[in-house]
């Protein structure tokens, strides 16, 4: 790779006197070495950059960049203004510009080249260095970070060093023995931890304010005597913070432009969420600031939003390169899955509600763009389910899709889309999606292990990428692999449409015990996406319906079991245990089977089992009573559009009673009777003591 900047790309006397004008003077430059290959296009790009936030800093910074396809490598120009620049910096005009270029396909080591550069323009030294340089060679040396030859008189006080630090060690330790003797609370005070922060920084490009703002708080912090470890989301990617560094922190500081990735590791603690600019501007305030909030106990309301969230698959943990295979092919599917379940709900709650407003014959509705009455309820209807089922074709594209990016990033999207729409066309269904995705995500994979010449990295990602993966993944869907994954997605739906009797209840079971296992983790999603899988089409069979019907009434049961064992035997939880079991009837009720995880992580071997028998139980009957559902959300609340609604709700209820009986029997069985002194009640609790024949009862753990 070629140097960073040469002294051709230094300009210690520019005569521009707007940002645009420096711009041009420094891009042309880059032209002239061969680093640029249309000044027009790379200067349309620096100023859609400049459009989203601008560039100027306190210090009389300037710092234009972007990625652009017309950036042959990466590249920085500098110029140096005496009349001065205004690039929108608080306190004024500019007086040092860097122009900074980077490919659009730049890699990771010409990222964090430049990101080191960004960290450079916090140290007033290096920036001082730059203002008094006399030479355009001086310049760039300073910038690249080439050390200078020592001078005699250098070298002279380096040979003195050492004995001078010997003498300094020793007065250090001889004061250390003498402070160690006069007492121990000044040590105990230096052995007290001191505050810790996390912060996150992030910009729309990420090459520069990413890691500036990262520089700065760093620096602030070290003032202020704080520990403060940054995670940069940057171009170049980013090493994501320890759980452990996390978990042990005070406060949290997000510093971003663009939306913080994984947020909601850091939920549950103090924050300070602002711009990336003020990361760079004022870090001793937003350090000040959250200290505060630490002090008063001001914890963040990303708390509360994640708790209901769906944790199992986000896009940035799926297949972490020291996971096995199966954990990352998991990994891969549940990030398809979890993108694709909202479609499914909005779709299908739509689809249902227009059943409800306009039956179930509305689905042979006319168009409503030609034949929309506004004062007419069925033309409300029919436009209801026609919306409805626009958002269900995205289901399979959007599984597909997501599954590659899981698998290659963004990269892996356009092929995963492509694959998704193909496996649609050709009635592939779900199965389809799933193999397209994985296909797709493979193609990517193996397309970017290869190395490509400088020359090409821009248009990889944009052009190459995109165009060899879609033609490869097509090829396979519409030739090879298509057909007979339609092929065994048809008799998979014949065969569903064929269970009656004992295997329709064997199934229903199977589904319970599913819905009930991990409460709204990998295997509980597994089986809500093959009943939704079902219904994501113009015409469901009634099998797929039943299917519906059995998950998502199994998937109800563990929370209405816990809320009722808490309402019969109160005695058996702790006093936070009844309270969640308040809310979990309405959990339970709309749904949501994370409702019972208190108390799964409480006593997961009473109750999980627990609840799996009761959600089997629920499974089988429902698939016994025939009962039906097209909604794929929605509780008791799309009781109305349920075939066989009232034996519906019997089944909900045999399952919740079973499952709220056994945990009750499993948690009593942990007291045994011996004789004790007496304890005293705690929390709300019973007491403990002596009873008529000197007997006390006392909880023992079995």
């Amino acid at each position: 790779m070629s140097e960073l900047i040469t002294a051709d790309l230094v300009d210690l006397d520019l005569s521009a006197d707007t940002k645009e004008a420096a711009a041009r003077s420094l891009a042309e430059r880059m032209v002239a070495a061969g680093r640029v290959t249309d000044l027009d296009g790379f200067l349309a790009d620096v100023a859609a950059r400049e459009a989203q936030m601008p560039t100027g800093l306190d210090g009389g910074i300037g710092i234009p960049h972007c990625r652009s396809e017309h950036v042959t490598e990466p590249t920085l120009a500098f110029g140096r203004s005496a009349a001065r620049i205004d690039f929108g910096a608080p306190d004024g005009p500019a007086d040092l510009i860097f122009l900074i270029a980077a490919p659009a396909g730049a890699d990771s080591d010409h990222l964090t080249i430049l990101s080191s550069l960004a960290r450079q323009l916090m140290n007033a030294e290096f920036t001082g260095a730059l203002r008094a340089a006399e030479d355009p060679r001086q310049a760039a040396a300073l910038i690249r970070g080439d050390q200078p030859e020592p001078s005699a008189a250098d070298a002279e006080a380096s040979t003195k060093t050492p004995a001078a630090d010997a003498s300094v060690d020793q007065a250090a330790a001889a004061s250390g023995v003498a402070a160690s003797g006069a007492g121990s609370e000044p040590a105990a005070a230096a052995a007290s931890e001191p505050f810790r922060i996390v912060a996150v920084t992030s910009c729309p490009t990420g090459i520069a304010h990413t890691y500036m703002a990262a520089e700065s708080l760093e620096r602030a912090a070290q003032d202020a005597g704080i520990e403060l470890v940054v995670e940069t989301q940057g171009s170049a990617g980013f090493d994501r913070l320890a759980p452990a560094t996390i978990a042990a922190a005070d406060a949290v500081i997000f510093a971003h432009d663009v939306e913080v990735r994984d947020k909601e590791r850091f939920a549950g603690k103090p924050t300070v969420d602002v711009g990336v600019k003020a990361g760079i501007n004022r870090p001793a305030e937003l350090i000040a600031e959250v200290r505060e909030k630490a002090a008063r106990g001001e914890i963040s309301a990303l708390a509360a939003a994640s708790a209901g969230a769906d944790r199992s698959a986000p896009m940035d943990r799926a297949g972490e390169s020291g996971d096995r295979f199966g954990t990352r092919l998991r990994k891969w599917l549940m990030t398809g899955v979890s993108y694709m379940v909202p479609f499914v709900a909005a779709g299908g709650l739509l689809i249902a509600l227009a059943f409800a407003i306009g039956g179930y014959e509305i689905a042979s509705a006319k168009s409503v763009a030609d034949h929309f009455v506004w004062t007419e309820t069925d033309s409300w209807a029919a436009l209801l389910f026609q919306i409805g089922g626009a958002a269900f074709t995205f289901l399979v594209p959007v599984l597909a899709g997501y599954i590659a990016y899981g698998m290659a990033d963004r990269p892996g999207l356009v092929p995963g889309f492509v694959g998704g729409y193909i496996a649609t066309t050709i009635k592939a269904g779900f199965l389809g999606g799933l193999v397209a995705g994985l296909i797709a995500g493979a193609v990517v994979m193996g397309i970017q292990r290869f190395k490509v010449p400088a020359s090409l990295r821009g248009i990889m990602p944009v052009v190459v990428i995109p165009l060899i993966s879609s033609a490869v993944v097509g090829f396979l869907m519409f030739v090879v692999i298509g057909k007979p994954i339609a092929s065994a997605q048809k008799g998979m739906t014949d065969w569903l449409n064929g269970l009656s009797g004992t295997n329709a209840i064997i199934l229903g079971v199977i589904l319970g015990l599913m819905m009930c296992f991990d409460l709204g983790g990998p295997v509980n999603k597994v089986a809500y996406a093959f009943a939704t899988g079902g219904i994501a089409v113009s015409d469901p069979s009634t099998g797929s319906l039943k299917i519906m019907a059995a998950v998502m009434a199994a998937g109800m049961v563990p929370p209405l079991a816990m809320a009722l064992a808490t309402t019969v035997r109160g005695q058996l939880f702790t006093k936070t245990e009844r309270e969640n079991g308040k809310a979990a009837w309405v959990l339970g009720a709309s749904f949501i089977s994370e409702g019972a995880i208190p108390f799964a992580a409480a006593d997961p071997l009473r109750v999980i089992p627990s609840s799996m028998v009761g959600g089997a139980v629920t499974g089988a009957l429902s698939m016994l009573f025939d009962c039906t559902l097209r909604a794929p959300h929605g509780g008791i609340f799309v009781v109305p559009l349920i075939g066989q609604p009232f034996l519906y709700l019997l089944a909900i209820a045999a399952g919740t009673a079973v499952s709220a009986g056994l945990v009750i029997v499993l948690k009593g069985m942990r007291k045994t009777t011996r004789p004790e002194t007496a304890t005293p009640a705690a929390d709300g609790e019973p007491a403990t003591g002596a009873g008529a024949g000197g007997e006390t009862k006392v909880p023992v753990t079995v």
